[in-house]
């Protein structure tokens, strides 16, 4: 990394021609993915992401430029090449301030631990997948690792380093049985390293995918219909974070892109809604101790009993809503200008008991695991498929059901929303937007919603 005093140079040079903020960011990050097919190691992936971005605004106006070479000319070169977009008076610069401490607790870093340690875990993971049932003709188990050291500096005196870590493990299985075939998933990952397998029973999970591919083989075709919808705890708040999370973001407030601008303080759910987005847990996926900006993340309360309590800002558009940043710029590398995004975002819990939920709906369908789907943040229209399902008929749990599509819009479902459980977990997924590909926290207890169209292929019994 470059010297404090060069940096400070640098952010002169990029306000000597109007620009009235500068920023650099610096980057390098190691990752490693090792992956395993029905017991044999087939790929074993390093890569090193090296470089530095430079970002210069003139009030909300922005440009950006990038270049892998981290050494005085080059960055000085990005910076040269974007300050001609401004002419007007120099701006002052901030002396530099000192970097406050970031918080890790990792115990077993990527280069701490054997590949051929890695490699077995997985194998054994993968044997225990295949050897479930004979119907299970793939078992594939993954272990990806990151770690991303940052710096990034500023005009206003922020100089803030963070180290982050971050460990995924996915198991995956496939079951064919009369011509079909069918799949499970699950993806756990923390903001720690190799001791994640202290932290999930991978055991127990590679038990249940292998379970959920076989159960689909004689699932039922879902029915079309409207029809009260509970959705499980964890990846079911994929449709809060997809349907509501993103229309809060001031990515889409800014532009007026959001269904929720110029809401704050209004009713925009139901009285058990209650929502947080948290940058600061403690070995979450989605975790950070400063974000990209170098600002430190926060719990940032969104909803509150039904009603709209903030966004999540990052400090250009924060310019446009005259609203103080909130700790929420991301970005997947030093190749994105940052904006503001979700880290660990959910429902919190309520007091109803998921046991109760269940036996308190008399026909519906249980989401138990959700899958991908699609979204459309302006207006808040999701479709996303139920990965594992059942329906709920006289309160219990009867037959499973497959190609089953929710669809709706996040501002009529937070609404419908009338049963919260306590039993809140969070879900791990990769979130992609403007500023890149991110690893986020999706959350939420279980939740019943009164009335949702559920989509399908199948015919009425």
């Amino acid at each position: 990394m470059l010297k404090k005093e060069d940096l400070q140079k640098l952010l002169n040079e990029a306000l000597s021609t109007g620009a009235d903020f500068a920023e650099i960011f610096l980057e390098n990050t190691k990752s490693s993915v090792i992956r395993v097919t029905s017991g044999d190691v087939t790929s074993i992936d390093n890569g090193n992401v090296y470089g530095a971005g430079v970002r210069l605004l003139l009030g909300f106006d922005e440009v950006y430029g990038f270049t892998n070479h981290v050494d005085y000319e080059s960055i000085l070169k990005v910076i040269k090449n974007l300050r001609a977009s401004f002419n007007g008076p120099v701006h002052k610069v901030k002396p530099l301030g000192d970097a406050k401490p970031y918080q890790t607790s990792v115990k077993r870093p990527m280069d701490s631990v054997d590949v051929k340690e890695k490699s077995t875990k997985l194998q054994d993971l993968s044997n225990k997948i295949k050897n479930y049932d004979a119907r299970i003709v793939q078992a594939i188990t993954q272990l990806i690792e990151t770690e991303q050291q940052i710096l990034v500096v500023n005009s206003k005196g922020v100089y803030q380093d963070d180290l982050r870590t971050y460990t995924r493990v996915f198991f995956m299985a496939v079951a064919q049985e009369n011509g079909q075939m069918q799949q499970a998933y699950e993806g756990p990952g923390r903001y720690m390293g190799f001791e994640i397998f202290d932290e999930i029973d991978a055991d127990q999970l590679a038990i249940e995918v292998a379970q959920s591919a076989i159960m689909l083989l004689s699932a039922e075709d879902m029915t079309p219909q409207v029809m009260p919808v509970v959705l499980h705890n964890a990846f079911g708040g994929v449709i809060f974070h997809e349907a509501c999370g993103h229309p809060l973001e001031a990515t889409a407030v800014a532009k007026g892109l959001s269904p929720f601008v110029g809401k704050i303080g209004e009713k925009v759910g139901s009285d058990v809604v209650t929502a947080y987005d948290d940058g600061n847990i403690e070995g979450a996926w989605g975790r950070l101790s400063f974000d990209d900006e170098g600002m430190p993340t926060q719990k940032n309360l969104l909803i509150e009993n039904g009603v709209l309590k903030g966004y999540l800002i990052d400090y250009r558009n924060s310019r446009k809503m005259n609203m103080d940043p909130t700790g929420s710029a991301r970005r997947q590398s030093y190749k994105f200008s940052p904006t503001s995004r979700m880290n660990s975002t959910f429902i919190a819990p309520g007091k109803d008991k998921y046991e109760d939920i269940i036996k308190d709906t008399k026909y519906g369908l249980f989401a138990k695991k959700l899958g991908g789907g699609t979204v459309v943040p302006a207006t808040g229209e999701f479709n996303f498929a139920v990965q594992e399902g059942y329906m709920i008929e006289d309160g219990k749990l009867t037959r499973p059901v497959r190609g089953a599509m929710l669809i709706g819009h996040g501002k009529d479902v937070l609404f419908k929303i009338d049963r919260v459980a306590d039993n809140l977990e969070l879900g791990q997924g990769m979130c992609g937007s403007l500023s890149g590909s991110i690893p986020v926290d999706v959350g939420q207890p279980t939740i019943r919603v009164s009335s949702m169209t559920v989509g399908g292929s199948g015919g009425k019994k």
